[in-house]
Order: structure tokens, then C-alpha cells, then sequence
């Protein structure tokens, strides 16, 4: 059922144990109320695949996913033929004597159609449109970025040997794009969607975030946890951390009976925290002791 007011996003995503701010859950609002698809851009690790799972869960419908990735095409994404079936259905008209039959048989119609994620959601007949996430939409070709501007200005496929295929009137899938933004999308395609940038999280949504994730990590380990990555997003790495490698690391080190951070036991876990050698080598070579240090400085 969708939610009635921008409140009501935040409380519904609350209990799927997302913490949504107020501008997310505008923008998730205004999807739904205007059925337009939301593209949803920020760095890596910051929550934005989650948005569509969260808001499938919120919604009690289909998630139907589509990973994007270079070379990514139509018979993926979309649809194919079942050819060995139809040669299959041809062989079988002919060895029953029927060839007359089958040099008619139309096999070029639904009934050899094999729905990829993007046809799913169009045709999908649940009481509730599933949710269409289109994840990493940096990571496909051009070309497919262009092909996806049918399907969400009209929610249309057009299949040449059997027509057009829309959504039911008034029934169109949620749709939910996410991107790295390691190239620019399109500005035809931004011009169909609802745009949100999800930045990394103040420190006091991140505890929240943390503590949803995590309910059993005690205070001090969650605080201190919460207060290093945020002084580790200063440092010139390579690659920060997002709020997924918070909640990685989190979890390790309440795997090791951790309840607070100390030096040994951060480098020994830096591998859920950091994923480039460059960076896990520099704070091991004192650089972890330091950023504790002014963690718990900034503490007192």
C-alpha cells in the first residue's frame, strides 16, 4: 500500500530498518504519488541499491532487479526468443506429418517469449506494480541508457514481430535507477526521472543507521565506530568508506568480542573497513593509533 504522506515514507522505511532523511523520503514520495522513475545518484556504499529493496519491502511487492554492466543488451535486459523451442515445436509439426502446419505455426509470438527483468515489470499482474530497480546505470553502454527511454516515458516495450507492450493503465512499475556517477547519464534520461543525491551520513545518522543495523553493539563500540569513519573520510585515501563498510566493520569487530576500539584489533579488521592495500598500509603505519587518539580526544 502506498504511503499517504512524506512522514509516512520515513516511518514505513524506519520500520524496514532504513533510516531515511526528510529529502530522501520527499523525493521517494513524490515517485510514487507522480509515478515518475527516481534516479538516485552517490558514491559507493551510501545506501542507494537499498532504497529499492527497502521500498519493495515497504510496499509488500516484487523487487525485480536489473544489474547493470558494460555490454549489457536487450536479450538481457528485456527479452529473447527460446529458439531451441521453437525449432523444437517446428521438428515435432513436421516428424507428426503436420509440415503444412508448421510452415504456418507463428513462432514468433508470446508463447515463445522469454521475459527478461524489464518486460517482467512491465507485464507483471500482482495487486501491487513491483518495484524496478536499475542498478548502476553508469556501468551500462550508451546505447542501453538510450533503449531505457521508451520504457520510462511510456513504460512501453516495443517487440518488432509482436508489437507494443505497456504497463496496465495506472498500474506502472516503481521504478528505482541508482548510479556511481563514473560517467554522466543522459540528460534525456534525467529529464524523465525524479533526481536525489545520497551523500555520506552526518555522524548522528550514521549511529542511527548503525544502530538499526546493529542493534546489539554496545554504545560506546557503536559511537567510537561511527567517530573514526567519519575522521577517516577526511584522509587522503583512495577510496572512503561508505555507510556498508561502517556496518562491515561494525559487525567484525562485535564478531571479536570487541567493545570498544583499540589499535591491534582495528588493523586486524582493517580488510572490512578499507579495500584498496594503499590505504589499509597507511594506517597500519601509525596511522590507526593516531585517528584513535583524536577519536577519543574529541570523546572526552
Amino acid at each position: 500500500m502506498q504511503p499517504l504522506s512524506i512522514d509516512s515514507v520515513q516511518t514505513a522505511f524506519a520500520a524496514e530498518r532504513y533510516v531515511a532523511d526528510r529529502d530522501l523520503a520527499t523525493a521517494v514520495y513524490l515517485s510514487l504519488t507522480l509515478d515518475r522513475p527516481l534516479l538516485i545518484e552517490g558514491e559507493a556504499g551510501v545506501g542507494k541499491t537499498e532504497v529499492g529493496r527497502t521500498l519493495a519491502g515497504v510496499l509488500k511487492t516484487e523487487l525485480i532487479r536489473l544489474q547493470c554492466y558494460e555490454g549489457l543488451d536487450v536479450a538481457t535486459a528485456v527479452y529473447e526468443w527460446d529458439y531451441p523451442r521453437q525449432m523444437l515445436e517446428i521438428r515435432l509439426l513436421e516428424a507428426r506429418g503436420e509440415a503444412k502446419r508448421a510452415a504456418t505455426r507463428d513462432i514468433f509470438s508470446e508463447e515463445f517469449l522469454i521475459r527478461r527483468p524489464l518486460l517482467r515489470a512491465l507485464e507483471n499482474s500482482r495487486p501491487e506494480p513491483p518495484v524496478l530497480l536499475i542498478d548502476e546505470i553508469d556501468r551500462a553502454d550508451e546505447e542501453f541508457e538510450a533503449y531505457l527511454l521508451e520504457v520510462l516515458a511510456d513504460f512501453a516495450i516495443t517487440i518488432p514481430e509482436i508489437g507494443t507492450i505497456k504497463a496496465p493503465p495506472g498500474r506502472p512499475p516503481r521504478v528505482i535507477i541508482t548510479s556511481n556517477r563514473t560517467r554522466e547519464v543522459h540528460d534525456a534520461l534525467k529529464r524523465r526521472c525524479l533526481y536525489h543525491w545520497i551523500d555520506y551520513p552526518t555522524p548522528e545518522r550514521e549511529l542511527a543507521i548503525l544502530e538499526q543495523r546493529r542493534p546489539d553493539l554496545s554504545k560506546t563500540l557503536a559511537a567510537e565506530v561511527v567517530a573514526f569513519v567519519q575522521r577517516l573520510r577526511s584522509a587522503d585515501l583512495t577510496k572512503v568508506p561508505g555507510i556498508a563498510e561502517t556496518i562491515d566493520w561494525a559487525a567484525a569487530l562485535e564478531a571479536l568480542g570487541g567493545k570498544r576500539l583499540e589499535v591491534e584489533q582495528v588493523e586486524r579488521t582493517l580488510g572490512a573497513l578499507l579495500k584498496y592495500q594503499e590505504d589499509v598500509a597507511a594506517l597500519k603505519g601509525g596511522g590507526a593509533a593516531k585517528l584513535l587518539d583524536a577519536v577519543r580526544a574529541g570523546t572526552r
